[in-house]
């Protein structure tokens, strides 16, 4: 018998072969092993209860960057390309996260795209675009249109019926959305002023309550902006306390660890690609990449995986004030085996949802 590095080649082979027999020898964290069981192939195999509890114990934290695609190797239109990121460079082996780059494939990372258009006419925009990531369906071509930036009615109805959210909290595992939001927020929402986003929409309807300025104070949120900077400049809310970027990353993994499934979303991103301004989105990537290097420094590659990804295209081209048809990318970080199995079948933005679902094994 020959030797997997992955499940995936380990369940072509059981397709073209009847249940039997199998020793797996040096099985090390058994998924072969649990693989041929699950086959109903009498297998035998030594697990250590450690790597049970290992497999038992994955963590996701899926990292949403709103309007975030993969674009042309320009530096005079897309700061991706202009923006000084070593923490990203490195990661993806000194290439930019343009279009040129994927699909790309290192000890540390994946990077793929994602069709983001999904066969239907005109612009992705954001809220049909974040509930196929969130429900694993063509919302498009369910409500006939790309449509954004809040959802309408009937995208509201999908997502209070179907997503992530609600299917893992059915399945009794732990899921998480990490943002903080601040008061006025809520003041705006409670008075109708205001009305969700699909995620914390997704999340509100699965019972998940949004964090609060006390969790923020307390450590147990993030703000939109990393570090909270924003509220005392811009909200005047002087005494909230304050994170540098890396440390920012480090909370969100502390955060992560401890759900099966966490989100943080970052929306600074669309407003500068809407307001065409090539030092600010400079500025905003390079707080990213810091905050990414606190993610990497802390995040333990053999206990989960990292997703990152987007709903539309629209920083990468600051030619135009409009979201672009561009692919987003779909960059995953974490062991090789973990990502292997992730990125499998990974095509679209439909295919994200399903991903994690079987990726935390729930039905």
């Amino acid at each position: 018998m020959g030797y997997w590095d992955f499940p995936t080649e380990l369940m072509d082979f059981l397709q073209r072969h009847p249940p039997g027999r199998a020793l797996d020898l040096g099985c090390g964290t058994g998924i072969n092993v649990i693989t041929f069981t699950r086959r109903d192939s009498r297998s035998l195999g030594s697990i250590s209860p450690v790597s049970l509890a290992d497999i038992s114990k994955m963590n996701l934290l899926f990292f949403f960057i709103d309007g975030l695609g993969l674009g042309s190797n320009d530096p005079e239109t897309n700061p991706l390309v202009r923006a000084k990121m070593p923490v990203l460079y490195n990661l993806l082996n000194g290439q930019r996260l343009i279009s040129d780059t994927v699909p790309f494939e290192s000890d540390r990372a994946t990077l793929l795209a994602l069709d983001a258009c999904l066969n239907i006419e005109g612009m992705p925009q954001s809220a049909t675009g974040q509930t196929a990531l969130l429900t694993g369906q063509n919302i498009p071509a369910l409500v006939g249109r790309h449509y954004g930036p809040k959802p309408n009615q009937a995208i509201t109805d999908i997502v209070k019926n179907r997503n992530l959210f609600k299917a893992l909290k059915k399945e009794g595992r732990s899921a998480a959305f990490l943002n903080a939001y601040p008061p006025s927020y809520f003041e705006a929402i409670y008075s109708g002023r205001r009305i969700y986003a699909a995620i914390p929409l997704a999340a509100t309807s699965a019972g998940i309550s949004l964090r609060t300025a006390a969790d923020l104070d307390r450590g147990e949120a993030i703000s939109a902006d990393f570090t909270a900077q924003g509220w005392r400049d811009h909200l005047g809310l002087t005494d909230t306390p304050v994170l540098s970027l890396p440390a920012a990353g480090q909370r969100l993994v502390k955060l992560a660890q401890e759900f099966d499934f966490s989100l943080f979303e970052y929306w600074l991103s669309d407003y500068a690609g809407h307001r065409q301004n090539m030092l600010e989105a400079c500025r905003l990537l390079e707080s990213f990449d810091q905050v990414l290097g606190g993610l990497l420094q802390s995040w333990d590659e053999n206990k989960g995986i990292i997703v990152i990804t987007s709903d539309h295209g629209n920083l990468e081209d600051l030619s135009s004030r409009r979201h672009t048809k561009n692919p987003v990318p779909a960059l995953v970080i974490g062991a090789s085996h973990l990502r292997a199995q992730f990125t499998r079948s990974l095509h679209d933005l439909t295919n994200i949802a399903p991903a994690i679902l079987q990726f935390l094994k729930v039905k």
